[in-house]
């Protein structure tokens, strides 16, 4: 299934909730879900109660729709999840904040998950050294992540790293902005996840 390309701020109007896929959009007063806080579409006002099977699929194109994930990496996803030891909803909340590009998001390397997602494609950022161009690249704790040298002149980066200095890091990356840098002292527990996914439901739909 190819990449959604239509209009973000339709996605966070569907899943009734920001998911702050627009960047710094999503703070202002400008956001589509305070403005029109209802699903997009000529019927969007109209709509009834969800079943308990809308409920579940809902949370889980809310998830998906959180990280950019396509469904069947999101499937692949899972499936990890299950076979691990502990809470399968929890083990896929690792796996998906252990991501590459949410990581630089979530450090402020980038406004957006689709803009980490780009800047990591371009091969702006470095894992222990080396140079990863692949956005779903799961990081492990004591991984460290830089912005490459060539990089780090770009007025691109220097703009959005300045534009996302206040932004809260999660206490789960120790993040260096004067050296570009990050590194992941562990990966998160699920009280350390700020994300609006309820993944019970999610285990739910999969357990169908």
């Amino acid at each position: 299934m190819a990449r959604y390309t239509g209009a973000v701020c339709r996605l966070c109007r569907r899943e009734g909730k920001k998911l702050f896929l627009k960047g710094e959009r999503c703070y202002s007063d400008k956001c589509s879900v305070g403005i029109r806080a209802y699903a997009p579409g000529q019927h969007g006002q109209g709509r009834k109660k969800s079943s308990e099977y809308g409920l579940q699929l809902r949370a889980k194109q809310t998830a998906r729709r959180f990280y950019g994930v396509q469904e069947n990496q999101f499937h692949h996803y899972f499936e990890i999840a299950e076979r691990k030891t502990g809470i399968t909803g929890d083990n896929l909340l690792k796996i998906l904040e252990s991501r590459l590009d949410n990581v630089v998001y979530r450090v402020g390397f980038a406004s957006s998950r689709a803009e980490a997602r780009q800047l990591v494609g371009h091969g702006h950022f470095e894992v222990n050294g080396h140079r990863v161009d692949i956005a779903s690249y799961l990081l492990k704790a004591g991984d460290v992540i830089t912005v490459c040298e060539k990089a780090r002149g770009l007025d691109k980066i220097k703009a959005v790293v300045e534009a996302n200095s206040a932004r809260p890091v999660p206490t789960w990356i120790d993040v260096n902005r004067d050296e570009l840098s990050a590194k992941i002292i562990s990966l998160p527990n699920r009280d350390q996840i700020d994300a609006p996914v309820e993944e019970q439901l999610i285990v739910e739909f999969y357990s169908r």
